[in-house]
């Protein structure tokens, strides 16, 4: 494995870090090596690096790892959550020399070398993320050209020249250009034991094993959401960002469901002028960045969080039951509490390590939404009865309360 080459890893408060290139940093572009360029951010999951290298969340974004070897169990076509690897960059403390995992067909370097992807390892991640967590998440360049062809202090300045976060519109970068549906279910990856749709009760005039149409929203999904719906019972129909009212009113839908997403939830406008006139009228459901968009329709504010919240070890509270969740999560913006509530909103679940908003469901209107991952790939999955939530409030078509909540934590903690 090609791994001598240098790299630097320059942040835009004038801390630049020494290590070695791998994936696209070893790359070379007739003469010009290639660079990474965006926020600097950290996952403290130990597990789920190609999941996390393809969740469109972080598009514009260096990722860094937390965990101290990253790439031993190597990469998997079956643990793709999109298309391509779509990080600006990446950051480890030790690459693997070495893949062990029969279900890996190559090695994390090679996938992200081919893709284009910049990487920078041996370099000190916990002074990295000690240093983000005290200044805040920073933007950053990775760079593997020689000290001769760029300073330090160059690649300080490009990090200073990239366009903040905050204003920006990546779900429209990110967005499919056009509608589609999508089949696949979880597998082999389901869990079993009756929690699914097939085995609730079925209302009146509802033809048993009937699938629910759901409209998708998306602005950058992963696909293990959708694996999620469909193995519900679900008939999934995505739509870009730009979809209007009226083509979501066209499809009949049972259910309308916004999904993740990166960059500035405030700045998404047609997807919150159109949350604003559809939202409520049938079950709607949001995750992540679909969680600020509903908060957004319905009146209430976002701000951005200091480092933000990602990995897979997440703590939150659900108010409505008592109960704690490891949760998945992504993100770097947080709604308003005092707004949402203004508005109509109930908060439902608490980030229990700085007390954010976590989830709020609507008192009068069948929505709700969750700040984290239910589908929770690749785990935990202490939080997959949301699903199971947003199909009762299907079958209902009421918004949801404390006994659904209760009746799906439970049914998923028998499994």
């Amino acid at each position: 494995m090609p791994t001598t080459k240098l790299a630097r890893l320059a942040l835009e408060d004038g801390t630049v870090f020494h290590g070695r290139a791998f994936g696209g940093s070893l790359r070379d572009l007739g003469g010009t090596s290639l660079e990474g360029a965006g926020e600097v951010v950290f996952n403290t999951a130990m597990y789920g690096y190609q999941e996390a290298l393809t969740d469109l969340s972080y598009t514009g974004q260096i990722l860094t790892m937390t965990a101290t070897e990253v790439g031993n169990y190597g990469v998997a076509p079956e643990d793709m959550e999109s298309a391509s690897p779509c990080v600006a960059g990446f950051v480890v403390r030790e690459l693997s020399q070495i893949v062990s995992n029969q279900r890996a067909t190559r090695g994390l370097s090679d996938w992200l070398e081919e893709a284009g992807i910049p990487a920078i390892h041996g370099i000190d991640t916990r002074a990295l993320v000690r240093r983000l967590r005290v200044g805040g998440v920073m933007r950053g360049v990775i760079s593997s050209v020689s000290l001769a062809d760029a300073s330090d202090l160059e690649l300080v300045a490009r990090a200073r020249a990239i366009p903040s976060m905050a204003g920006a519109n990546l779900a429209a970068k990110v967005s499919p250009r056009c509608g589609g549906r999508y089949e696949e279910a979880l597998g082999e990856w389901a869990p079993r034991g009756g929690m699914f749709v097939e085995t609730k009760p079925t209302p009146a005039g509802r033809a048993l094993g009937s699938a629910f149409k759901v409209v998708a929203i998306d602005c950058g999904a992963k696909r293990n959401i959708y694996r999620h719906l469909v193995e519900r019972n679900c008939e999934v129909h995505f739509l870009p960002h730009t979809a209007t009212a009226a083509e979501i009113r066209a499809l009949r839908p049972d259910g309308l469901f916004i999904s993740n997403g990166p960059g500035d939830p405030a700045v998404v406008k047609s997807v919150i002028e159109t949350l604003r006139e559809v939202a409520g009228e049938i079950p709607t459901f949001g995750i992540c960045l679909g969680h600020q968009l509903l908060a957004l329709a319905l009146g209430a504010s976002t701000w951005k969080l200091k480092f933000g919240h990602r990995g897979a070890n997440q703590p939150v509270r659900n108010l409505l039951t008592g109960r704690i969740e490891i949760t998945s999560q992504n993100h770097g913006f947080c709604v308003d509490e005092a707004s949402l509530r203004a508005v109509g909103g109930e908060p439902t679940h608490v980030h229990l390590n700085d007390g954010t908003l976590a989830g709020f469901r609507h008192t009068a209107k069948p929505i709700f939404s969750v700040q984290y991952h239910p589908e929770a790939s690749p785990g935990p999955h202490d939080s997959a009865y949301l699903f199971d939530v947003f199909v009762e409030m299907m079958l209902s078509r009421k918004p949801v309360g404390a006994q659904e909540m209760e009746r799906a934590q439970s049914a998923l903690a028998a499994i």
